[in-house]
């Protein structure tokens, strides 16, 4: 793990016309999405929080305190008397994962941000066979680098 300098305690630094967060490790953040999933899979609580807990197992990811999860209630016009959609968010030790599912749409999505390398997921055959997507997407955005973290700065008065 690299060590801090002197003036780097602070999380943001001023270059020129950026800001650049200073970072410690290289990591990978994935954003994905999941479409034409099982809808009745989507609903399914203890299904999603089994569908999490093999992606944390499997990465080697180490969960921090309890995960939180909500089920909203079924969609006031829904013919069907299913629960509604779930979220669910875990706090890691290297970072979070947020789940996100919308049975009413039959899409899913999920960020999972890792502020240490871990190996390449599997995503598409994952959601295919743990939810029924037909489609997924899955962008893993690399950070941790200096240039990858760069935003314009916002106008100071």
């Amino acid at each position: 793990m690299q060590r801090l300098r002197a003036g780097q305690e602070r999380s943001e630094r001023e270059h020129g016309e950026i800001t650049v967060a200073a970072s410690l490790e290289a990591g990978t953040e994935w954003l994905v999405d999941a479409a034409g999933c099982d809808p009745r899979r989507l609903c399914d609580l203890r299904h999603l929080q089994r569908v999490c807990r093999e992606l944390i197992d499997g990465l080697r990811l180490r969960v921090i305190g309890q995960p939180h999860w909500h089920q909203f209630p079924p969609i006031a016009d829904s013919s069907q008397d299913e629960s509604g959609g779930v979220t669910g968010l875990y706090l890691l030790a290297e970072s979070h994962l947020a789940c996100h599912t919308f049975p009413e749409h039959r899409r899913a999505s999920f960020n999972l941000y890792c502020c240490r390398t871990r190996p390449a997921w599997n995503w598409k055959e994952f959601l295919e066979q743990r939810l029924g997507a037909s489609d997924v997407v899955a962008l893993a955005v690399p950070r941790g680098s200096l240039a990858a973290n760069s935003v314009p700065r916002e106008e100071r008065p």
